[in-house]
C-alpha cells in the first residue's frame, strides 16, 4: 500500500463525521477524556502538536501523512506493528476552545469507522483535556478472528493517545 494510491479510495462506512455528534449504531464506540494540564498557554501547545499528528506520534505510532498538518483530504498510513491502517481526514475542528480532527478508514483498514482526536480548553477551570471519540466495527476476517487481542489493543492505544500530548 503506497500513500500516494489513497486518495481514488472510498471511505469505508457512510456514517461521515459521526464523531461530531451521536455515534451511530451498529458500532463499537469509545469515547475518553484526560485531562493533560492548565492554562491556555498548555491548550495551544498541545492543540498545535495534535494537529500535527501528535496524539498518534506521541503513542509510538508510525505516521504516514501527505501533510504536515491535518486538513480535511489529507490522507495517512498509520503503522502499528507490521499492520498499516489507511486514513482520511474528514474534517477539523478549529475553534478558541476546541482543536482537533477526525479521520475516516479506507479500504485496507482492520477496522471500518472513524476517529476524533480532540483537544479542549475549559475557560472556568483552566483545564486543558485530550479527548478521543470513535465508532468501528471489524472490516476484515482477520479482525474478526482476533476480536478479543484487536479490542484490547485498540483500549491500549486509546489510553496511549490521551497520554501522548
Amino acid at each position: 500500500m503506497r500513500l500516494s494510491d489513497l486518495a481514488a479510495l472510498p471511505l469505508t462506512y457512510r456514517e461521515v463525521g459521526g464523531t461530531a455528534g451521536t455515534l451511530p449504531s451498529g458500532y463499537h464506540h469509545v469515547h475518553k477524556t484526560a485531562v493533560i494540564g492548565r492554562g491556555r498557554a498548555r491548550f495551544e501547545e498541545a492543540a498545535t502538536a495534535g494537529m500535527r499528528w501528535g496524539m498518534l506520534r506521541g503513542a509510538g505510532i508510525r505516521v504516514e501523512p501527505t501533510a504536515a498538518v491535518a486538513s480535511v483530504g489529507a490522507e495517512v498510513i498509520v503503522h502499528l506493528g507490521p499492520i498499516a491502517a489507511p486514513c482520511r481526514v474528514v474534517y477539523v475542528v478549529d475553534e478558541p476552545d476546541r482543536r482537533g480532527f477526525a479521520y475516516g478508514t479506507l479500504p485496507g483498514h482492520a477496522e471500518s469507522g472513524e476517529e476524533l482526536f480532540l483537544v479542549t480548553y475549559d475557560a472556568a477551570t483552566e483545564e486543558v483535556s485530550a479527548v478521543v471519540t470513535a465508532f468501528s466495527r471489524h472490516a476484515t476476517w482477520w479482525s474478526r478472528l482476533g476480536a478479543p487481542v484487536t479490542s484490547f489493543v485498540q483500549r491500549v492505544v486509546t489510553d496511549r493517545y490521551l497520554r501522548a500530548l
